[in-house]
């Protein structure tokens, strides 16, 4: 009964789901409220609904996981992937777009781990050496002489 409050003052956005929540969810394989609570939580909520969807494993949640995975929180997105991942193993079309998008991902951490590994090295440009400083320099001195 308290299950049921907690979905009712969440859909008045009153509170979030607990973890307990969810995991009461999950057990009595209550899909319908997983799946709001991926549309509709916070970042915390849609993470553990996406984890709980994937312990069901239940199809028709199939579209609700792909909107997921569009997710603007990186962790909601890949919890969403594992869960289409476990899920839709026989469908070749989420098959395909699970690889894109896990490959995706894959090249988002290595560019932020390039960027980190060069962030501390120093680049040896030296101002005198710029074209815009000679410019200025020529400018300057053009400046300096007498108009005639």
């Amino acid at each position: 009964m308290l299950h049921h409050i907690t979905y009712l003052l969440f859909k008045l956005k009153l509170i979030q789901p607990s973890i307990r929540a969810i995991s009461f969810w999950t057990h009595t394989e209550q899909v319908d409220k997983l799946e709001y609570a991926l549309k509709h939580g916070n970042y915390k909520t849609r993470k553990l609904a996406a984890k709980a969807l994937e312990y069901v494993g239940n199809t028709s949640s199939i579209p609700v996981l792909l909107e997921a995975m569009n997710d603007k929180v990186h962790n909601v997105s890949i919890a969403a992937l594992n869960a289409l991942e476990k899920i839709g193993s026989e469908d070749n079309l989420i098959q395909i777009v699970i690889k894109k998008r896990f490959y995706w991902i894959k090249q988002i951490r290595e560019r932020k781990a390039k960027f980190d590994a060069n962030k501390n090295k120093k680049y040896k440009i030296f101002r005198w050496e710029r074209a815009s400083k000679r410019s200025f320099d020529r400018v300057k001195e053009q400046l300096k002489k007498p108009i005639r």
